[in-house]
């Protein structure tokens, strides 16, 4: 006989489908939002024309006073190829009618001993990726990350690169005599992100964008792909453009695309081709959920981006204005953000006549009249018009400049008031899209500022982004305790850049309250990497902490391997010091607030700070609690509970001076947060090989005599290792024996050059010797004497 269905079976089946269901729409939910998660720009560096190289001074450039000033300038003095090809005549064969650009003051500078590069290879190198290496450095600092090449942070390297002229200056009417090991790895574009990576030991995915002027935009969409696919946790991406040679420079002009005057006239009448200009720009990303959770500065947010190509247009170089309306439509689409909510647009604008017709009316399609009603027109500008266009960096400039325009609220002039008239071709009157003549705040709430930044390329390749500004929720201030010490530390690889940075500190002291004292320490402490040459002090204040640090350095402790903690027998001390340090740095917490004794807690906290310490045998007759470091006594509680926090950062102060590796991050003040600090003073020295070289010379091969056959002695060879080293470096000053090999620029090529000249000298054959990078420079050369005396059987 036939049952009817279990009905509390079936209720529980659709129950347990239900479920099922929900969790699988939740799923879905979640990898739908990190497909479009929100990215943060926590940190900015640049090098662009008219002396800019930090946001301040860019900034101030963007809302000059004077309307009219723009960064070009004549040929610099040293580019002699492009001045020996510029004559005033447009169609000359063979050469360049243009003789101003926006050109940077200063390519040949470089603190090559800060990045661990010998002289030598600093002067074969691209000043492209010298340039790269500083600005990726400054951008992670503005950001609070402290990149230690030990740690092998998750941080992506995404580069925009278009040209690299550096290295035909080593090769002059067909000599390759000038060309060595370095050369490869000094001009290849793929050596260009790799280079950063390789430098700050990141471990994400490193990548060389080309895709002539997107390419640094087009690594920026990138970077945002990297983090929403958890390829890294944090990104750098830029771009770089030099003009260093005549090629490119006359192949422009032989094509007229070049402006005469070296001015892009973004959407003007008299636009007559681009100008050119040249710039270094960085951004460091974080996902913005992240970024809010650590604390670091949101100074605008990538909503989304996109890239396509052209197609088969009319032309392989000439712009689609379908392609571009698809590429603004498909970052739209990704940022979740409406047409209508752009207010600006930082635009391609490079000043053809062919050019801005087609973009203007792209734009307008998608932003302009074709987003329906509209309350104003979108703003319209283009950086180009006053520093160039910086080719495979005109989209960090233009997305550095949206950063600040984001943050501070104001939209400055898209041209001049003596730039004439817009560009006729362009319906002005029936297009919701304006060229504002004057600097205006920008329209809207500030949570409401949105923009986007197109860039194009001349192979074709377009890309697109959304930005828009951030302001969090109030919060209430933070309740730092009353007397709150503070310890600040200060570091650098060089003792003039010690005094350099300690300068600069005191000046960003001045004026600031018990939080902003607080963050600025914070930030020095966790969001830097500590160095040999050190400084802390500790105070309660602004001008406290300033007039110690005028004062000079105070001595350090060093710490051995093991560092004795001796506590007290009265526990109620301990306890009501552990009470107040929780309170003065609530990231101690973790281990304040553990069970077990007292002394095991402080141990704990200790262990957190960074110092591994031993429990002594019994309990001192004091009733505090003090650490043996180095043969020194420190305490770090004493008999009122309430001073232990300043004890502690003394006692810590002493030993980061002394060089212990201590981790500083737990001890912010309640509410403290990155900002924005002094970043590294670079100590640079010119490194430049001169593009005029001598006639070829075709030298008759010489047998070559050995200059000693016999077996020598192991000082004379360890004499002349010594020696000889420093030169393959070019290390002028010698080599600091105590410093790693590596630090002084060594690695393979090094090892290389170094085993020709020992078989040159001696008349043997040697395998490449094994050099350790990361030896000391004594230790390598004692290690290398015995490899040369085995390979020539000489006594040890």
């Amino acid at each position: 006989m036939a049952t009817g269905p279990d009905t509390a079976a079936l209720r529980q089946v659709i129950q347990d489908q239900l479920k099922l269901s929900r969790r699988l729409k939740d799923r879905v939910a979640e990898l739908e939002a990190r497909t479009h998660a929100p990215v943060a720009v926590v940190g900015t560096a640049m090098r662009l024309p008219g002396g800019i190289d930090t946001p301040e001074a860019y900034r101030t450039f963007l809302y000059a006073p004077d309307p009219d000033s723009r960064a070009l300038g004549p040929i610099p003095e040293d580019r002699t190829g492009l001045r020996s090809v510029y004559h005033p005549e447009r169609g000359k064969e063979g050469h360049s009618y243009v003789d101003r650009a926006g050109f940077l003051d200063d390519i040949a500078s470089f603190d090559a001993a800060f990045f661990g590069i010998s002289q030598r290879e600093a002067e074969t190198m691209d000043p492209q990726q010298r340039m790269l290496l500083e600005v990726a450095w400054e951008a992670l600092e503005r950001g609070g990350i402290a990149a230690r090449r030990q740690d092998r942070l998750p941080i992506g390297v995404f580069v925009g690169v278009m040209a690299s002229e550096y290295g035909r200056r080593f090769v002059h009417d067909g000599d390759y005599t000038r060309i060595d090991p370095y050369h490869s790895t000094s001009s290849g574009h793929c050596f260009v992100a790799g280079r950063i990576s390789y430098a700050l030991g990141l471990s994400g995915p490193a990548t060389s964008v080309d895709t002539a002027c997107s390419s640094s935009l087009v690594a920026i969409h990138q970077a945002v792909r990297a983090l929403r696919g958890g390829e890294c946790d944090y990104a750098l991406a830029g771009g770089a453009n030099l003009i260093l040679g005549p090629d490119l420079m006359v192949s422009l002009c032989q094509g007229e695309a070049l402006s005469p005057g070296g001015r892009s006239r973004s959407f003007l009448a008299d636009a007559d081709g681009y100008g050119r200009g040249e710039g270094v720009g960085m951004v460091a990303l974080m996902r913005l959920d992240d970024a809010l959770a650590q604390g670091h500065p949101v100074l605008a947010v990538v909503r989304g981006s996109a890239v396509n190509h052209d197609g088969a247009s009319s032309g392989f170089t000439v712009p689609s204005g379908p392609a571009q309306q698809e590429v603004i439509r498909a970052a739209l689409a990704d940022a979740r953000v409406a047409p209508g909510s752009v207010g600006y647009i930082e635009a391609h604008g490079t000043g053809t006549a062919l050019g801005d017709p087609i973009e203007v009316g792209a734009l307008d399609a998608v932003l302009g009249t074709g987003a329906g009603e509209r309350t104003a027109p979108v703003a319209l500008g283009s950086v180009k018009a006053r520093i160039g266009h910086l080719e495979a960096a005109a989209g960090i400039a233009g997305v550095l400049k949206l950063v600040l325009m984001l943050g501070d609220g104001t939209v400055p002039a898209g041209a001049q008031p003596g730039d004439g008239r817009l560009n006729p071709l362009i319906p002005w009157d029936r297009i919701a899209l304006t060229v504002p003549r004057e600097a205006a705040p920008w329209a809207g709430a500030p949570e409401e500022r949105t923009a986007g930044i197109s860039a194009f390329g001349l192979s074709g390749t377009n890309a697109h982004a959304v930005l828009s500004s951030y302001r969090p929720a109030p919060a209430a201030p933070a309740d730092v305790p009353a007397d709150h010490p503070e310890l600040l530390t200060l570091s650098a690889k060089d003792p003039r850049a010690l005094a350099e940075l300690s300068r600069r500190v005191q000046e960003a002291l001045t004026g600031l309250d018990a939080a902003g004292v607080a963050d600025l320490c914070h930030t020095l402490r966790a969001g830097r990497v500590h160095f040999g040459h050190r400084l802390a002090v500790v105070g309660t204040d602004a001008a406290t902490l300033a007039d110690a640090l005028a004062a000079g350095q105070a001595d350090g402790v060093r710490s051995a391997d093991r560092v004795i903690l001796e506590t007290g027998a009265d526990t109620a001390v301990l306890d009501g010091a552990l009470t107040e340090l929780a309170r003065h740095f609530p990231g101690l917490g973790e281990a304040t607030g553990k069970e077990g004794t007292p002394a095991a807690r402080l141990r704990a906290v200790l262990t957190l700070l960074g110092i591994k310490t031993a429990l002594a045998g019994g309990d001192t007759a004091a009733p505090g609690a003090r650490i043996t470091a180095g043969g020194q006594s420190l305490t770090v509680v004493g008999d009122a509970p309430e001073d232990a926090p300043r004890l502690l950062t003394e006692a810590l102060a002493a030993l980061y001076r002394g060089g212990a590796p201590l981790r500083l991050d737990r001890l912010g003040a309640p509410g403290a947060v990155f900002t924005d600090a002094p970043t590294y003073p670079f100590q640079r020295k010119r490194f430049w090989i001169e593009e005029t070289a001598p006639e070829p010379s075709h030298p008759v091969a010489v047998a070559v005599t050995p200059t000693r056959t016999v077996p020598l002695n192991r000082a004379e060879i360890g004499a002349y290792l010594t020696t000889e080293l420093a030169a393959v470096l070019k290390a002028d000053c010698g080599l600091d024996p105590e410093v790693p090999f590596c630090d002084v620029g060594g690695d393979s090529f090094t090892a290389m050059l170094l085993t020709k000249s020992v078989e040159q000298q001696y008349g043997v054959d040697l395998p490449t010797l094994d050099c350790p990078v990361e030896m000391p420079v004594a230790d390598l050369l004692d290690h290398l004497s015995d490899q040369v005396c085995v390979a020539m059987g000489v006594d040890k």
